[in-house]
């Protein structure tokens, strides 16, 4: 039987379980990291291995145990399912050489993924996933799975999430929360937030309603994703219980969702920028440093202005904006695919971190995320940023692979007055408006991010940007 390649991407190795996800690519991939590991530590190789909700992630967690204990590695088993987050700090508070989750985040039900972090508890560079691709694929060629000689390790499983609760609790000013009288309402769509942000809130004596707080492999018919369209029944449950603000993360709870008192959904990009701003006032000794993904808000550049604080470009990937958190050189970071993390925090996204902090802001400000972000408006100017997903056929995905290998000097009659070639093709107005256009690597698909400063002007771009990739 022929074995597709494992393949790593921005976030790990992910696949439809039993067509590419299968437990003969699982022991390959784990194998791979097996052997990486002890290269890396070849007298007591020690890996964390986590686990999410999704149908057979526990079996994988498990069989991965099987294939690192005998490659003689020491594996310290999650006991339930843990967030991405929870597992990047317990990697760094047990100094262990890596660690595995099994989980496809906020892919559809039918998926299932394998990150794979480094000692750090960030996810691993390009250069070691390169290796990882490299020797799981002379496994699969094999078809065999192989195990070194020797003693194999035991394992020892482990409940990661008290250690991490704690640490949260010296980051997130709680009592800002509970002088508001804040009532929330938290939705982990499933997932492994569920027992996390609720916990920490009703530990601290805070009003908290979580919903879809257990296990459903099929995430209620939908991808555990905290975008708008899903967010209808945490709207619903706010409404009902008067809430002043709903949360939300998604599968692996690494990334995060906000609604409004009202019911309505603020986006990523103006939640990282309000937080940004926040931290800045509240928290002076930190660095004033922000990071953000080539594909994030210009209004983060805006604050940093304001604030005489240095913005920090990246590709997108969390990964690196996480060497900016292990360097100690910004306050946050963030993304507008709902990444976010903060100094002296893991270089990892945190869906639950977000949630709290975004609590925090608000019970401190006494005013609901759309007033203070009407206020930031009025600070630093109004951004108004909008991504759309288009699905192309070969050959206009090859004609404009080509095009966007050119540096056009107009756009849909405008000047282009830069090119930012950070990741993908961004140009650049003169009034500070942009388009980016990323090819996916994976899928026939082009990501075009638009962002002007009214809805208009950015749903013209939005416009423009379509008729350049299709025409």
């Amino acid at each position: 039987m022929a074995h597709k390649q494992i393949r790593f991407g921005t976030s790990g190795w992910r696949g439809i379980i039993a067509e590419d996800f299968t437990f003969d690519n699982v022991r390959a991939a784990v194998a791979a990291i097996g052997d990486y590991v002890c290269r890396q530590n070849p007298r007591n190789p020690r890996v964390l291995v986590g686990y999410d909700t999704r149908f057979f992630s526990d079996e994988f967690a498990r069989t991965a145990v099987e294939v690192l204990s005998r490659r003689g590695v020491h594996c310290f088993l999650c006991k339930q399912p843990t967030p991405t987050p929870t597992i990047a700090y317990e990697i760094r508070r047990r100094k262990t050489d890596g660690g595995i989750n099994f989980t496809a985040s906020h892919n559809p039900p039918e998926y299932n993924g394998l990150k794979f972090s480094t000692p750090d508890g960030a996810p691993a560079l390009p250069e070691v996933t390169r290796q990882l691709e490299q020797l799981a694929a002379k496994y699969l060629e094999r078809q065999d799975s192989p195990a070194r000689p020797g003693e194999a390790r035991g394992h020892e499983e482990i409940d990661p999430r008290p250690s991490y609760l704690d640490m949260l609790g010296e980051k997130i000013v709680v009592d800002e929360i509970k002088r508001a009288g804040l009532k929330v309402v938290y939705d982990p769509l499933y997932g492994t937030g569920a027992g996390y942000v609720d916990r920490f809130l009703t530990g601290h004596g805070i009003e908290v309603h979580a919903i879809h707080a257990y296990r459903d492999v099929l995430f209620g018919g939908h991808a555990p994703e905290p975008a708008e369209h899903i967010l209808a029944d945490l709207r619903q449950a706010m409404a009902a219980r008067g809430a002043h603000l709903g949360l939300s993360t998604d599968g692996d709870a690494d990334r995060f969702g906000m609604l409004d008192r009202d019911g309505r959904f603020v986006s990523a990009n103006h939640i990282v920028a309000l937080l940004f701003d926040y931290l800045l006032e509240t928290r002076p000794h930190w660095p004033r440093g922000v990071a953000r993904s080539v594909a994030t808000t210009h209004l983060v550049d805006a604050v940093a202005r304001h604030h005489k604080a240095t913005v920090h470009e990246t590709p997108v990937g969390f990964k690196y904006i996480g060497e900016l958190i292990q360097q100690d050189k910004i306050i946050i970071g963030g993304e507008e695919s709902a990444g976010l993390s903060i100094y002296g925090h893991v270089p990892e996204k945190d869906g639950i971190l977000a949630c709290l902090l975004v609590a925090e802001m608000v019970g401190r400000r006494q005013a609901s995320l759309l007033e203070q972000l009407e206020a930031l408006f009025r600070k630093v100017g109004a951004y108004y940023p909008v991504r759309v997903n288009l699905h192309l056929d070969a050959a206009i995905r090859d004609r404009l692979a080509e095009r966007i290998r050119r540096d056009p000097k107009n756009f849909n009659g405008r000047r282009v007055a830069g090119v930012n070639r950070t990741d993908g093709l961004k140009l650049l107005f003169d009034d500070d408006s942009w388009v980016l256009m990323r090819l996916s690597g994976t899928e026939p698909v082009v990501r075009c991010y638009c962002e002007s400063h009214s809805e208009k002007d950015t749903a013209a771009l939005v416009e423009a940007a379509k008729k350049f990739v299709l025409e």
